[in-house]
């Protein structure tokens, strides 16, 4: 009899950024590996997020034992709303934090199909035939794990997102010492983040981050001091509150993540803060400016976060000038270079100081770079490998590195979306593909990329929109009144007139030439859309969205 196999499902975070998602099925047992989401691209006009086509998911939903959380970072759990409404009832494991995060979206949504279960670093939860180790992992927000997942075919380790930062600030440390152990063991497969794998050596520490903005906040005394920091990088915070204190300022924080998230982690003790020294944001105009610092959300230019609306004068009670320091502690997320630089623009001329982290080193990444990825590699020693957690580039490179270390290349395999192995301790080959991809949140709708919305949208975002209004009569099966047309970001105005009463005359003249009267209301329709979409394209090189609404008399 054939030995049972693992089978592992990438539904999501491989190939792209975001929205993670791994199934991990033995026998009639299925656990599942964050649920994240991902933003919207600019081809995506209206959707608030992009979450994993769940099909396959849907179809074997009865194995699942459980959901199991490596961090809290949107791209992790951002997901968990829209998975919730396809379960009926699900175990969701992860760190105190983790959860907490994983609580508020659960609350905000309305959901009660859901318990949450708080796990330590060393706890091992058995899921059917699964046992599931947490490992503690150092990254930009506390309570990461890596997971060692075990089943009858043999010893998964999945990094989640981590970095190998030996002088971390909050003091979660990788357990090296772990991992090297279940190495020594063996490993059939190891899933590793790939995020940085092109850079080289080793990432910054978190501690000269917090050196330099203490060098900062020290430096610019007289000044008030902004902050715009992920909301989620509770270490960050924690150092810029230890320095408010050192120094004698309050701290106020804006935007409504950072509000929900520090609140969230002081209540749950991950941020020590004393209460005194946090005052509401609408009383920062009652402190001298040498006595406050504001951390707020926006370091990636959002265009509704705070530091946005702050800098366009657009936020009660804070007004930007030549005594104000803006801290922008991150790096851009690729894609955001415009927004940010539209900012810092912004911001100079309001007379602000402006420190990104090409001034001064007031970011790290969270991710692993080479020679870190290089030291897991060795410690875990595994079998089989495949990257994650990044773009095909990622995954290449990544699949370069393990080559470099001495790994085989037919025992490490580049995944897709929807793609399945099989493995067991002897052997890992790709299995089948299962329906996988892009599901659009837009607001409380559902749907596709490749969908009508999202096309009419782009459309009309491109070319503009055109409505023909037609009055025809029953009797006649004419038309009984003149053609109206309106546009809306189609033609220039010095133009529009004159394209106007052509099309209006074009579109005339064709109709006089067809027989209506046995026409349904929908073949019109069509048929004018069809003459004036032509008319258009052939006098403006533009084909804007034609609606045709028709009245009957």
């Amino acid at each position: 009899m054939e030995k049972e196999k693992l089978k592992v499902t990438f539904i999501g975070g491989v190939g792209e950024i975001g929205k993670n998602m791994t199934a991990f099925e033995y026998g009639s047992d299925m656990i599942i590996v964050d649920a994240g989401q991902s933003f919207p691209d600019e081809d995506m006009p209206g959707i608030d997020q992009v979450v994993q086509d769940l099909t396959y998911l849907k179809q074997t939903k009865s194995k699942l034992r459980g959901l199991f959380i490596t961090h809290g970072h949107e791209d992790h759990i951002g997901g968990i709303p829209y998975f919730l409404d396809n379960f009926k009832k699900v175990n969701i494991y992860g760190s105190k934090i983790s959860l907490g995060l994983v609580e508020n979206k659960v609350k905000e949504a309305k959901k009660n199909n859901v318990t949450l279960k708080a796990v330590k670093a060393g706890t091992i939860v058995v899921a059917g035939q699964f046992k599931i180790e947490f490992v503690s992992m150092t990254h930009s927000i506390p309570g990461s794990f890596a997971m060692i997942i075990s089943c009858p075919a043999g010893v998964v380790v999945h990094t989640g997102d981590f970095k190998i930062d030996f002088t971390p600030v909050g003091g979660d440390v990788c357990d090296l010492k772990r991992l090297a152990e279940v190495g020594k063991r063996g490993v059939s497969l190891l899933l590793c983040d790939s995020t940085n794998v092109e850079r080289e050596g080793f990432s910054m520490s978190e501690s000269v981050v917090g050196k330099a903005l203490d060098e900062l906040i020290g430096k610019y005394k007289r000044e008030r001091i902004i902050i715009a920091s992920f909301a989620s990088n509770i270490h960050r915070l924690q150092k810029i509150i230890d320095c408010a204190k050192k120094y004698g300022r309050k701290i106020a924080f804006t935007g409504r993540s950072m509000e929900n998230i520090s609140e969230m982690a002081i209540k749950l003790g991950e941020l020590k803060c004393d209460k005194d020294l946090i005052i509401d944001i609408d009383r920062v105009d009652m402190f001298e400016d040498n006595k406050l610092i504001i951390i707020s959300t926006g370091s990636q230019g959002e265009s509704m976060s705070a530091l946005t609306r702050i800098a366009s004068d657009n936020f009660p009670k804070i007004h930007l000038s030549e005594k104000d320091v803006v801290i922008l502690s991150s790096s851009p997320i690729p894609g955001n270079e415009r927004a940010i630089n539209n900012l810092i623009n912004t911001l100079y001329r309001k007379g602000c100081q402006v420190v990104n982290n090409e001034l001064a080193d007031v970011h790290a990444s969270g991710h692993a770079y080479k020679e870190e990825l290089k030291i897991l590699h060795s410690l875990v020693r595994p079998r089989f490998f495949i990257p994650v957690h990044g773009e095909y580039r990622h995954l290449k490179n990544h699949q370069m590195l393990a080559k470099s270390l001495g790994m085989k290349e037919r025992n490490i395999i580049i995944p897709e979306l929807g793609m399945q192995v099989e493995l067991d301790n002897d052997s890992m080959k790709f299995a089948t593909m299962v329906p996988a991809g892009e599901v659009l949140i837009d607001g409380t709708g559902v749907g596709e990329k490749d969908s009508n919305v999202i096309r009419d949208r782009l459309l009309m975002s491109q070319d503009g929109v055109c409505a023909v209004l037609l009055c025809l009569s029953r009797k006649s099966g004419r038309v009984c009144a003149p053609i109206e047309i309106v546009s809306r970001g189609f033609i220039y105005q010095d133009e529009a007139s004159e394209i106007i009463r052509d099309a209006k005359v074009f579109i005339g003249k064709k109709l006089d030439e067809m027989d209506l009267k046995d026409m349904d209301l929908n073949e019109i329709k069509a048929s004018v859309r069809k003459i004036a979409t032509s008319f258009f394209f052939k006098n403006t090189k533009r084909k804007p969205l034609v609606l045709t609404l028709i009245s009957q008399y």
